[in-house]
């Protein structure tokens, strides 16, 4: 197999922050007064758009109350920002992957959140395209997908799909694309291996081994 483009999701696939965002949920529910979820709840909604999210993680809250959470989850996010950093050996694998592939992101983040985090990086000159929860359909809607195909003129069988979530994963399939899992971000491996990817990656050396020889 061949791939022309490599989608990837950001949070817990590019960069470590799935435990900040799930610390950030916690506490803005309890900012919110609100029942606080379980870390496992919490991190099940990583890559979801905001309205899915905030219904499985805090489904209590009244949809006129989801502003204020969010004010209160953006809060401690931005308090942990500069604390999240790219997973060792990420930023060498992108700069590799850059010159023999195009590369997109489909993300679960606003596009403000994205172009920061990118900015932050030094990242964005890599990506040929992206798309944002709050662009299109959210995960695990295909949309994203089908738009970055669209845009950077790819075929379904020239496309991978990397993510650390059931919903990149279930997007991917909805979208009649192969995916690869990692397993060291979000979501665990026996609910990844669930929805069949090609693959589940357990760090960056693994899956730069597995792009080598599949990509």
């Amino acid at each position: 197999m061949s791939y022309r483009l490599l989608v990837f999701d950001w949070d817990g696939t590019i960069i470590d922050s799935a435990s900040a965002i799930v610390d950030c949920i916690r506490e803005a529910a309890r900012d919110a007064g609100i029942e606080i979820p379980s870390r496992e709840r919490a991190a099940h909604t990583i890559g979801l758009g905001m309205h899915d999210a905030l219904r499985f993680a805090v489904p209590d809250l009244p949809v006129e109350r989801y502003p204020d959470f969010v004010a209160h989850y953006r809060k401690h996010f931005l308090a942990r920002q500069d604390t999240m950093q790219l997973f060792a050996g990420m930023r060498e694998l992108l700069d590799d992957l850059s010159k023999k592939h195009l590369l997109a992101i489909a993300t679960g983040k606003s596009r403000r959140g994205l172009d920061r985090a990118l900015e932050a990086g030094e990242l964005k000159s890599h990506f040929r395209a992206s798309r944002c929860a709050d662009e299109t359909n959210p995960k695990p809607h295909p949309a994203m997908l089908l738009e970055l195909m669209e845009e950077l003129n790819s075929s379904k069988n020239e496309t991978l799909m990397i993510g650390d979530t059931s919903h990149d994963l279930e997007m991917a399939r909805a979208a009649g694309v192969d995916a690869l899992a990692v397993t060291y971000g979000a979501h665990n491996a026996e609910g990844l291996r669930a929805c069949a990817p090609l693959g589940c990656i357990e760090n960056v050396k693994a899956l730069e081994e597995w792009l080598k020889s599949n990509a």
